[in-house]
């Protein structure tokens, strides 16, 4: 059996890592010339941490994170408002740590390379299209199951960038893991419609401070109204930090909508004047990094079904959530996983769609919830340590992330795991 997976972001990549380690072939093709460690700092959860671990990158990931050991909400002077503990500190069996998305990705790329083979990543290589011989009405997907009618693969087709050959592979399944602007996403759902914009726009960044933040293992959210601001830090004196203003009404983002772009610090400095959380200024922690990216908080209503015979999604292609729960690279882990762990489970190629069946099943709900949840989050917000505390755990709750939840699941790892 042969996986293609389009999209090597950390989701993809795991994915393959995870496919490898139960004997099944992977080969990931990314759009994207050179992989590179671009973006700003993320969070991994626990229950992502865990898979990792399990995957046999337990060094890799304490060499390159930061454990994160206490979460504290604050005021714009500094006063502490609320606080719990993060990740072993709260009582789960593995850390959480923070990272450099960009760093995380290569980690992953690396282990893939070394345990697949230096071709099972292809860059410059973007998925244009697919074909199957499988009902065409999405709403067939609770129901698929393997019948004489469906081919064994997938038809996918593929531009080399640079010389601007299309050719055509066939794969036994096709996973969408190319994000946001997913073309596997949008092949499946052409009536999805835009990405949905939260009326917030966001400023990112990475400085780098001479002395340690608060701990040195502390995130610290600060809300003011429609003003926010998260900082924690990656490692290496660098302190990640997300700003998030209301600017407008929530609704459809418009297709022209500058997305990733280069942030103007003087757009974002007016809202943080004067904030400060103990002895570090806010405003020269913002004016402090090299570079500033700018996006819109954006996410999508849950599908009702992903994926259609031999094709599926995974990570932000699936599901987008906001940023709020630091929960959306973590999910994509979990789901690729999941993935994996469903496929192992088929006898054959000709039983492909019933493995990606069970995967949506266990993994379409949950994920649901936690863009709702996240929503709420949001939403809700909070401003006293009671309000806070209830808030953190109406979040935990809706989205299965309880300590005892962690601690007590069983191993998504198969008996026929492949030594690294």
């Amino acid at each position: 059996m042969t996986v293609l997976i389009a999209g090597a972001g950390i989701g993809g990549l795991t994915a393959a890592l995870s496919l490898h380690a139960v004997g099944i072939e992977a080969l990931v093709v990314e759009s994207a010339q050179s992989i590179e460690p671009l973006g700003v700092g993320i969070n991994l959860q626990p229950h992502a941490v865990r898979e990792l671990i399990e995957l046999g990158l337990a060094e890799e990931l304490a060499a390159l994170g930061v454990s994160s050991t206490e979460l504290v909400y604050c005021d714009p002077s500094g006063n502490r408002l609320f606080a719990e503990p993060r990740g072993t500190a709260q009582g789960y069996r593995w850390p959480q740590y923070s990272v450099h998305r960009g760093e995380l990705q290569l980690m992953l790329l690396a282990a893939v390379r070394e345990r697949l083979g230096a071709d099972a990543v292809r860059t410059g290589t973007r998925l244009v299209g697919f074909d199957q011989d499988v009902d065409q009405d999405p709403g067939a997907h609770d129901s698929r199951q393997a019948d004489s009618k469906q081919a064994d693969t997938v038809r996918a087709r593929l531009l080399d960038r640079a010389s601007g050959e299309m050719t055509e592979i066939e794969a036994e399944a096709l996973i969408g893991a190319d994000g946001l602007h997913s073309v596997v996403r949008s092949r499946l759902h052409p009536q999805d419609g835009p990405l949905l914009w939260s009326g917030v726009r966001m400023w990112r960044g990475v400085t780098t401070l001479a002395e340690p933040f608060l701990t040195g293992h502390s995130a610290v959210i600060v809300r003011d109204g429609d003003v926010e601001i998260i900082a924690y830090p990656i490692g290496r004196g660098r302190i990640n930090w997300v700003c998030q203003v209301r600017v407008g009404e929530p609704g459809p983002l418009a297709a022209d909508a500058a997305w990733s772009s280069p942030g103007q610090l003087a757009q974002v400095l007016p809202y943080y004047q004067g904030w400060a959380l103990g002895r570090l200024d806010v405003p020269g922690l913002l004016a402090g990094a090299e570079e500033v990216l700018e996006y819109p908080m954006v996410d999508r209503e849950p599908l009702a079904a992903w994926g259609r015979g031999r094709v599926t999604l995974l990570g932000d292609a699936a599901h987008p959530m906001y940023p709020i729960g630091a929960n959306g690279a973590s999910q994509a882990i979990v789901d690729a996983r999941v993935l994996a762990y469903e496929l192992a489970g088929v006898a054959g190629a000709a039983e492909v769609p019933t493995g990606l069946a069970r995967y949506e099943s266990a993994r379409r709900e949950a994920t649901g919830a936690v863009v709702l949840a996240s929503r709420a989050m949001y939403r809700d917000g909070g401003h006293t340590a009671a309000e806070l505390a209830r808030v953190s755990a109406a979040y935990r709750s809706a989205t299965g992330s309880e300590v005892e939840v962690l601690n007590n699941r069983a191993s998504l790892s198969r008996s026929t795991v492949q030594a690294p």
